[in-house]
């Protein structure tokens, strides 16, 4: 489901769809966030049920801090925004994949992605069983 409509729906579904998330014991879900015209993969953060609220009903994406302990709408105060394009939950309903339009470095670190450091020289594989 896009931004627009979610943004569209009424406040019931909105909590009818958090209430389909398979929150972990600390009541909280891992967000995989992907630019969402080239599939970049940008980072993983968490949310509890009200960020992925603050998420789903206002279009710019906000997550829970594990370290800091609180919500923290990205871009605020780097002003590396993300513009929610979609949000899908995973088969299983306990991982979330959203899709955003990142404005500048996705990273903490000022990279785009946090995803570029260290190659943990994975042998490929083939397709052969």
């Amino acid at each position: 489901m896009n931004a627009k409509d979610m943004s569209e729906d009424p406040a019931g579904s909105v909590e009818e769809r958090i209430a389909q998330v398979a929150f972990n014991a600390d009541g909280l879900a891992p967000v995989i966030v992907q630019q969402w015209d080239t599939r970049e993969v940008l980072m993983l953060a968490w949310v509890d049920q009200e960020a992925l609220r603050r998420t789903l009903t206002s279009g710019r994406a906000t997550y829970w801090s594990r370290s800091r302990r609180e919500y923290w709408r990205k871009g605020d105060t780097s002003g590396h925004i993300q513009v929610v394009h979609e949000a899908r939950l995973d088969c299983d309903g306990d991982a979330i994949l959203l899709l955003v339009a990142q404005t500048g470095p996705a990273c903490h670190t000022g990279t785009r992605t946090c995803f570029d450091t260290t190659d943990l020289g994975a042998v490929e594989g083939t397709d052969q069983p």
